[in-house]
């Protein structure tokens, strides 16, 4: 799986604290800030854009059209986990069993 990584305008310059608000330059659904799967907070972070913003334009596209839910499904298997760094969908690809693997 391709990782998307660029640079963000807004990081802090080097040896200095990040700012509150810094975008991560790896898109990725983050731990904090979920309120399903972490699908538009991790796309807020990773555009700069509110993350209200971005929940409203799922809520729209499911509206118009139905497209909000199969594209956040999609998302959610497709992009990476902040605490482990890997996807469902590329979990799954490595090891068919890893669904039904008591933990």
């Amino acid at each position: 799986m391709t990782e998307i990584t660029g640079s963000a305008p807004d990081q802090s310059a080097a040896g200095s604290a990040p700012k509150s608000g810094t975008r991560h330059t790896t898109l990725m659904r983050p731990i904090a800030g979920r309120m399903l799967a972490g699908v538009a907070s991790g796309l807020a972070d990773y555009t700069g854009i509110d993350v209200l913003v971005v929940r409203i334009g799922f809520v729209a596209l499911t509206f118009v059209g139905g497209a909000g839910v199969p594209l956040y499904l999609a998302c959610w298997l497709l992009m990476p986990a902040e605490d482990n760094g890997r996807s469902i969908a590329g979990a799954f690809a490595r090891d068919p069993r890893a669904g039904s693997r008591d933990r």
